[in-house]
């Protein structure tokens, strides 16, 4: 039988064909991944989690932190207490911090490939991206989201369903928050400015400290990551802004000297 690719390859010459083949492979692996995840026990076990924490913090307040350098200057002693969300790397944070953050969050594939021991031995629930589940096969605590950075661009009011992830593990977890009920979310440590400078979402090795996030070791001398592309991030952030106003809710930015121009600002120590 004559595969699809070797259709190609006959009836398209050249460059055209390359860019067809790639694209029907690119095609055909999202779709053996979202096949995968609709006949996955495990995936179906975490959406049902999902489905029992809906509104489980109706009316509360929640603080979603960045992993900007603004974060070292910030006193997040005073969140003790908070119900708090941590993101990829925050949980270098946590000896100094003198505790963890209540939920967290990572759907960025060469952080969890990288990161995966560190982040098995973070205790409390782990929100993670179903692709990245071959590394974390087996962790009890981890609840698998099904996000992908592809299809529809939309806010995600159920996340228990596909989530877009809009560039940024920020806009997700605004989308967690939502779910779960919280009225008033306050981003910490969102600088939105990075001293690295590339083509947006392309893969690199870092061969110095770290300039752009809290601590010089974040992604150090050998870290595989991906930069930025701080403009498809506000538009998951506007899209953010909207749905949590339709639905009579806040998003605030207490970041200090960040340079999110999206939401309100306020002061992080008056809201203590």
């Amino acid at each position: 039988m004559t595969s699809i690719r070797d259709s190609l390859k006959r009836i398209l010459p050249g460059p055209l064909r390359e860019g067809a083949s790639r694209s029907y492979w690119g095609w055909h692996n999202r779709g053996r991944h979202r096949l995968a995840g609709a006949l996955s026990p495990r995936l179906w076990t975490s959406r049902r989690a999902l489905a029992s924490m809906k509104n489980r913090h109706v009316g509360e307040r929640c603080f979603i932190l960045g992993n900007g350098p603004s974060l070292a200057r910030t006193d997040l002693g005073l969140l003790r207490g908070d119900v708090t969300f941590g993101m990829n790397r925050i949980y270098l944070l946590y000896p100094s911090l003198g505790f963890q953050t209540t939920y967290y969050v990572s759907v960025n594939e060469l952080v969890i490939e990288q990161c995966a021991s560190e982040i098995r031995a973070l205790r409390g629930p782990k929100f993670i991206t179903w692709r990245a589940r071959r590394w974390l096969r087996g962790d009890p605590e981890v609840v698998f989201i099904d996000s992908d950075y592809t299809g529809e661009a939309r806010f995600a009011s159920e996340v228990s369903r596909r989530v877009f992830e809009g560039s940024t593990v920020t806009f997700v977890a605004l989308q967690i928050a939502f779910h779960m009920g919280f009225t008033d979310v306050v981003l910490v440590g969102v600088d939105h400015h990075f001293a690295t400078h590339g083509e947006p979402n392309a893969a690199v090795v870092s061969a110095r400290e770290d300039p752009d996030h809290f601590s010089p070791t974040y992604f150090g001398p050998g870290f595989r990551w991906q930069l930025p592309d701080l403009e498809a991030s506000e538009r998951g952030y506007r899209m953010a802004r909207q749905a949590y106003e339709a639905a009579g809710r806040r998003v605030s930015d207490a970041t200090i000297g960040g340079k999110l121009a999206i939401f309100p600002k306020v002061d992080y120590r008056s809201l203590f």
